[in-house]
């Protein structure tokens, strides 16, 4: 009987981490790559260019930078993943970066996703980055007033579960009912406002 061959795929494609086909595909655009990654407790976005080497970062930001601008909030949430894309977009801007695609990973799209809210914020930076107009999140849910409205409705309806869901703020000194204004805080400041 013959023996079958085992094929062995690439190390990186076997644990999950890269799409060789999509990867190849936005290599062939030449341009850099706008890479965003998500988490539960923040967001992570770079622009990456590719070496022979290896891939190089050019600019990169965390929502754990926000801090500097006065950000108090929780980093993981959409108004955190816009405003990390604006402070990314305004980065690649001062180093000359014009444009970029945009590399998804292997995270299913989502429309107005966080993913999605700092694709907007790097594009409002002055980044040219193609995509589409629907998959990105309105204005009310990128300034954070869904946040604030469910806030207010649980503050009235359950304080208990008010005070247990939105500990993180109230322990940093921070209404969750104001969200909307420091997040156009933070954003002024990060435009030099």
């Amino acid at each position: 009987m013959p023996r079958r061959l085992k094929v062995v795929q690439h190390r990186r494609r076997r644990e999950a981490k890269t799409d060789y086909r999509q990867r190849l595909g936005l290599l062939k655009s030449g341009k850099p790559r706008l890479v965003i990654r998500k988490s539960n407790k923040g967001i992570l976005c770079d622009i990456v260019e590719y070496k022979k080497s290896g891939d190089s970062v050019i600019v990169g930001s965390t929502s754990k930078e926000l801090a500097k601008f006065g950000w108090n909030a929780n980093s993981g949430n959409l108004p955190a993943a816009y405003l990390t894309g604006l402070l990314c977009g305004k980065k690649a801007k001062e180093k000359s970066v014009k444009g970029a695609v945009f590399d998804s990973g292997l995270y299913t799209s989502v429309k107005g996703s966080r993913v999605y809210a700092a694709l907007k914020g790097v594009v409002d930076g002055g980044l040219d980055v193609p995509h589409s107009k629907e998959i990105l999140p309105d204005d009310a849910r990128i300034s954070g007033s869904h946040i604030a409205n469910y806030a207010n409705k649980l503050k009235k309806e359950s304080p208990a579960g008010y005070k247990k869901l939105f500990s993180g703020y109230l322990k940093n000194s921070n209404q969750p009912e104001n969200l909307s204004s420091l997040f156009q805080t933070v954003k002024a400041k990060i435009l030099g406002k």
